[in-house]
């Protein structure tokens, strides 16, 4: 553990622990064009990825600082051709390794080398419960089937799976659909989590936007299967925010327990930060990741929660959800530093609402991201 003066702030200030997770976002390229992609608007090019090499170190001083888990994640991350040898690395550094991947482009022989190299867990997603809405979600054809023969592969290979579930108004009557998929796959673990607004999705939201009544309907039918599937599938639902009542601790607190690299190699202290101005986000191609990790000013910029208003510092909460997202308070408030407009005390909590029932009620076309080949 590092000393809390290397941030440049008080020793006598709570000191920093090392992160658990690291986001490894490996490429922006991707087989689908989904309307609800959360990463941002002007995606990063492959002439500018990181190298296997740049990579490798990253792994190695993640390791060093005290990661337990990291995710490979994109885009899709199996359109890099070295991921083998990334998931070969983890191995050797007792990092777990977690694949986040769309489950389209991955043949049996190449899963069984990544198995072999030691991948450690597999997280698949599903765009709809039924070959229809995955095709018109994810805009690529016969990617249903194509997903589960993925899903049985991992399996085969006894590959722990979890099926990963971005809700939405054109899946959301789906849920008991998706419940029975995870069940029928053999999945350990079913992630329902409702859309989140950052990048492509936020273009997208009045056609993603599903009205409260399915909302509130969705969320009854998965705790009744939480508690009739105990022991037998793990199901973790995520909530959506703009119907909340208090907001959600976003990474668990701002650079807290996760980080993020972003595939040309920038650290973030969450996925969707480089949408606040001001910001200054340091290069791991530049900075070793305990740097970016402890000093940079990007990750010290809202740590704990002295930056929030008088509102949050007296509430009983304040140290379980840390006023919640900075950069949904950045989009609604236009001030980062303020509470979640999620939040029921927020004086903008009614601006969010009504956000979302003018949005559920819009009968919006999805916007499909297109991906240039340009630069690859």
């Amino acid at each position: 553990m590092s000393d809390p003066t290397l941030t440049g702030k008080p020793a006598s200030e709570p000191r920093i622990d090392p992160p658990m997770g690291l986001l490894a976002e490996l490429t922006h390229r991707c087989p689908l064009q989904c309307p609800y992609c959360s990463n941002p608007v002007e995606l990063e090019r492959r002439s500018d990825e990181l190298t296997t090499a740049d990579w490798q170190r990253i792994l190695c001083e993640a390791a060093a600082l005290g990661v337990l888990q990291v995710h490979l994640s994109g885009g899709e991350p199996a359109a890099r051709r070295d991921l083998t040898e990334l998931v070969a690395t983890c191995a050797e550094q007792q990092l777990y390794s977690n694949l986040i991947t769309a489950g389209v482009n991955i043949s049996p022989q190449r899963l069984a080398e990544l198995a072999d190299a030691g991948l450690d867990h597999v997280q698949l997603s599903f765009q709809g419960a039924t070959p229809e809405v995955t095709e018109q979600v994810s805009g690529l054809r016969g990617a249903h089937d194509k997903k589960r023969a993925f899903a049985a592969e991992v399996r085969a290979l006894e590959l722990p799976l979890t099926l990963n579930v971005v809700l939405h108004r054109a899946n959301i009557d789906q849920v008991d659909d998706f419940i029975a998929l995870a069940l029928a796959l053999g999945a350990e673990r079913l992630e329902l989590a409702h859309a989140q607004y950052y990048g492509w999705a936020l273009h997208n939201r009045s056609a993603l936007m599903p009205p409260r009544a399915e909302v509130m309907a969705a969320l009854a039918k998965v705790e009744q299967a939480q508690a009739r599937l105990k022991g037998r599938l793990a199901i973790d639902s995520v909530v959506p925010d703009y119907y909340a009542r208090r907001p959600k601790p976003c990474m668990n607190g701002w650079g807290r327990q996760t980080l993020n690299v972003t595939p040309s190699g920038l650290g973030l202290p969450c996925h969707a930060a480089q949408r606040i101005p001001g910001l200054e986000f340091w290069s791991l191609r530049e900075h070793t990741l305990a740097d970016v990790w402890y000093r940079s000013p990007a990750f010290n910029a809202f740590r704990g929660t002295d930056f929030l208003p008088d509102t949050c510092q007296r509430c009983e909460r304040r140290d379980i959800d840390f006023g919640g997202c900075r950069c949904q308070a950045l989009m609604v408030t236009g001030d980062a530093r303020q509470m979640d407009p999620v939040c029921e005390f927020s004086p903008w909590h009614d601006d969010i609402q009504t956000l979302a029932i003018a949005d559920s009620a819009r009968d919006a076309a999805f916007a499909y991201r297109r991906f240039a080949r340009r630069g690859e």
